[in-house]
């Protein structure tokens, strides 16, 4: 016997149960990041469940493509109204490379020089250049390779290599690697044939590049004493450079003693600046290594 009271409830509960699947869906965009393309979206979720969704406001939909729940990342989402993707000096601060002071905040956009353009924000920096790499459809982060190739042209020599040197570190990118790419610009080539990849703080990249015109014998990150040491000048001047966080512990910093003390047994000199000093008061560092090289310290004694 039909029951209408029954029949109410079932689609009560099919109401519901649907109900949870769109807030599954808000669920699902958020933890990945709080942006997704659309058709990603579909491999899970059917197009009703995504209108419903929209509708029910959990969710933004952003230039027919991308779907946003609340609190998505700004960039992101100022990636998709411009129907671009996040570049530059902005891709560089998301993935956490160095970062020197003072360095342009403006985010950077980049846009294909054939994609139909949409609202680029106030004070944003669009890119309309040919890709160098590869980057998925689905997402909004320009590539690795592009990323280096606009902060080529948008940052000074001495900035851009640092932030370079950084990306190789945290990367996990090849030196050769990025030799092999086929840049598009003068700097670029530049900067792919001056990074080494040793650097394990932008500080080091600052102290290699601003010591390069004195012409002197330096090693990077040599080992001696059965650990590397930041800078070898000729064969016996060794220069540590530590971070801004360095010594955070005291345990640390007892290591460091410990270790300059035996450098200094097997005949060494050792020169220690901090991130103050080759930052912000770059003469006297010079000073204190010219010093050193007038009296002789980096020759055997």
């Amino acid at each position: 016997m039909h029951c209408p009271r029954r029949a109410t409830c079932g689609g009560g509960d099919r109401r519901r149960s649907a109900d949870h699947r769109d807030m599954d869906l808000v669920s699902w965009i958020t933890t990945r990041g709080g942006i997704v393309h659309r058709d990603v979206a579909r491999r899970t979720y059917t197009d009703a469940a995504i209108a419903r969704a929209v509708r029910a406001g959990g969710i933004e939909r952003v230039r027919r493509h991308w779907l946003a729940a609340e609190g998505a990342p700004a960039d992101l989402l100022a990636a998709a109204r411009a129907g671009g993707r996040v570049a530059c000096l902005t891709f560089a601060r998301r993935r956490k490379w160095w970062m020197p002071e003072g360095i342009d905040t403006a985010r950077h956009l980049s846009i294909g020089p054939h994609a139909r353009r949409g609202a680029v924000g106030k004070g944003d920096i669009v890119h309309w250049t040919k890709p160098v790499g590869a980057a998925s459809p689905h997402s909004l982060e320009e590539s690795v390779e592009d990323a280096l190739a606009h902060i080529a042209l948008c940052a000074d020599l001495e900035s851009a290599l640092v932030i370079w040197e950084s990306a190789i570190r945290i990367e996990g990118i090849a030196v050769e690697a990025l030799r092999h790419v086929r840049w598009t610009t003068r700097v670029a080539r530049r900067l792919a044939q001056e990074v080494t990849g040793l650097s394990d703080s932008g500080l080091e990249t600052y102290f290699r590049v601003r010591l390069r015109p004195w012409g002197l014998p330096i090693r990077h990150q040599p080992i001696i004493a059965g650990r590397p040491v930041d800078f070898l000048i000729g064969e016996r001047l060794i220069v540590q450079i530590d971070g801004y966080a360095h010594h955070s512990s005291s345990a640390q910093r007892t290591k460091d003693v410990a270790f300059d003390a035996e450098l200094r047994l097997r005949g060494y000199t050792v020169l220690r600046f901090t991130y103050a000093q080759v930052l912000h008061d770059w003469p006297a560092v010079e000073r204190a290594i010219a010093r050193a090289l007038a009296a002789g310290l980096q020759r055997p004694r």
